[in-house]
Parts: structure tokens; C-alpha cells; sequence
């Protein structure tokens, strides 16, 4: 996915006419169709309907533009940000996180990195996973934060362990769970489960979580498909999930270490052919200061 991609769709399925995406963006209309078929291809979906007469969004197209014109948006503010620190003294790095929950974890290390690197500037960049990916392997992102599991690792791509995350049953703070000082999964069989279906959840949490729910009938298993949607039904009471253990801001809820569990891995990913002084500094602190 790039963003000439994007721009095309954007364009089509803001005016859902090719000619005039195409005279927007000042190439030919046969390249607009290029474009769209290309994403199509790479997402495995449909995203337009299109007759001699008329062009339509699908349901899927639908929900895509939304991301689309966020990937851009971002992308944009990024360009400005990174034209303005041009001229001064600003030491930019560029990372890349997958979501908002990684980004607790990810201000432990830069806590670490103030003092002993004062003119950096950490330019942050949170967007979904496939996108992110992208981003990340199109050398548009210094670094990546991320879970081990949930990276591709490709032929360039070297990756450094930075902490092990515990799972960790998510409660209600009411609940009687939430004063043990550890669970076992067969003990969440008796309760009502809330299961993410998100990128914004590791892999092997949605396996738990999966693994769980089919232990659990139906009617007490609550699906959604974002994670502050997840926290927001522990925290009313409906049931409760499995996460990485994190900092919760909200006293409503409770984490409590998951039995038996494996650890997630979690640390950054950066590129082997990377020569830039700036981020193997950033690196070399950020690592000796995880492991103390």
C-alpha cells in the first residue's frame, strides 16, 4: 500500500467519478484505475462498484475511507512537522507504533532517552497495523515499536527484545477477582467474556481471549472491534478479557497476572542497512536502560 494509492481512492470515493479523481490529481484516468485496482488487489476486497454510468462505495469501501483519510491526514502532519524542524538544531527519529495502548510502554522508554539525548525529537506515528507496516518497511519510519509475534521479521529487519509483558485478566475493580494476586484461565470459564477482534490486540491475546470464549456459550461472550470499546465494557460490568499487562488511568479496572501464561515479547524493530548515528544512539540507550 502507498500513498498514491490511497490519494486515488481517496479522490474516487470522494467524487465517485475517475475523470475527475484523475484531473484532481493531474495524472490520466487509466492510472486513477491502476491505482484502485492495486489496492484492491493488495487489501483482497473490493472497494468500489463501478458501471458505465455510475461508481458506488461498497460496505468495505465505506469503512476504508475513513482509515485512508487518517493515513493521509498523518502523513501530512508529518511533512510539516519534519519541514519545520529542517532548520534548527532538531535531532528527528521517526517511530512508528501500532496503537495507543503500545504507547504506555513506549513513554517508559522515552523517559530514558531526555536526559542523555536532549536535542532529540521523537516524531510519533500511531496507525494500524497493516499500514503501519508498510510505512515501516518503505523506509518512512526510522524504528517500530512493537510485540515480536506481531511483526513480520523480513531479510533486513532486526529486532531487540526491550521487556516481557505479562498477560494479565482485565476486571472490573468491583469484581471478586480483582483482589486475588493471580488467575487461571479455567477460572474465567464462569464469566462473561469480552473478545477483541482487533490488530490493536497481539496475537497470542486474541488467542487467549479466543481460547476462553469457547469455553463460554454465546450469549456471554461480547465482541467488539476496539480496544478502548473492550475496557470500556469491563469496566460497566459485562464480562471480563485478557490484555498485556498496562497502566490502567481508570480505577474501574484491575489487572490481575494470568497463571501459566507466557510472557509477550516486546522491544523494536529497525533496519540492518540503517547507518544513521542518531538511531543507533537511540538504540544503545534505549536497550542498556530496558535491561537495568
Amino acid at each position: 500500500m502507498n500513498t498514491d494509492q490511497l490519494k486515488s481512492f481517496i479522490q474516487v470515493a470522494e467524487n465517485l467519478n475517475f475523470a475527475r479523481a484523475a484531473e484532481i490529481l493531474n495524472i490520466t484516468q487509466s492510472a486513477v484505475s491502476r491505482q484502485i485496482h492495486s489496492l484492491e488487489d493488495e487489501l483482497g476486497t473490493k472497494l468500489l462498484h463501478r458501471t458505465t454510468r455510475t461508481v458506488t462505495l461498497t460496505p468495505a469501501g465505506i469503512s476504508f475511507l475513513e482509515d485512508a483519510k487518517h493515513i493521509m491526514g498523518r502523513l501530512k502532519i508529518a511533512e510539516q512537522k519534519l519541514q519545520r524542524c529542517q532548520s534548527t538544531n532538531m535531532q528527528v527519529l521517526t517511530i512508528g507504533c501500532q496503537n495507543e495502548a503500545n504507547l504506555d510502554l513506549l513513554c517508559r522508554i522515552l523517559k530514558s532517552c531526555r536526559d542523555q539525548m536532549p536535542k532529540l525529537y521523537p516524531f510519533l506515528k500511531v496507525i494500524p497495523h497493516r499500514s503501519i507496516l508498510n510505512l515501516f518497511y518503505q523506509d518512512e519510519l526510522d524504528l517500530l515499536f512493537g510485540f515480536q509475534n506481531d511483526i513480520p521479521i523480513k531479510n533486513d529487519t532486526i529486532y531487540k527484545e526491550l521487556f516481557r509483558i505479562p498477560l494479565c485478566c482485565i476486571v472490573p475493580a468491583a469484581h471478586p477477582y480483582a483482589a486475588r494476586s493471580e488467575l487461571a484461565k479455567e477460572e474465567l470459564y464462569l464469566e462473561n467474556i469480552v473478545v477483541c477482534n482487533s490488530y490493536a490486540i497481539p496475537a497470542k491475546v486474541a488467542e487467549m481471549q479466543n481460547q476462553i470464549s469457547q469455553h463460554i456459550l454465546p450469549e456471554s461472550t461480547y465482541v467488539c472491534e476496539n480496544l478502548q470499546v473492550l475496557l470500556t465494557l469491563v469496566r460497566a460490568g459485562y464480562g471480563c478479557s485478557v490484555l498485556p499487562q498496562m497502566n490502567f488511568i481508570n480505577s474501574d479496572i484491575c489487572s490481575v497476572p494470568l497463571k501459566n501464561s507466557e510472557p509477550l515479547s516486546y522491544g523494536l524493530f529497525y533496519k540492518k542497512s540503517s547507518q544513521s548515528p542518531l538511531l543507533k544512539k537511540f538504540i544503545s540507550i534505549v536497550t542498556n536502560t530496558s535491561h537495568h
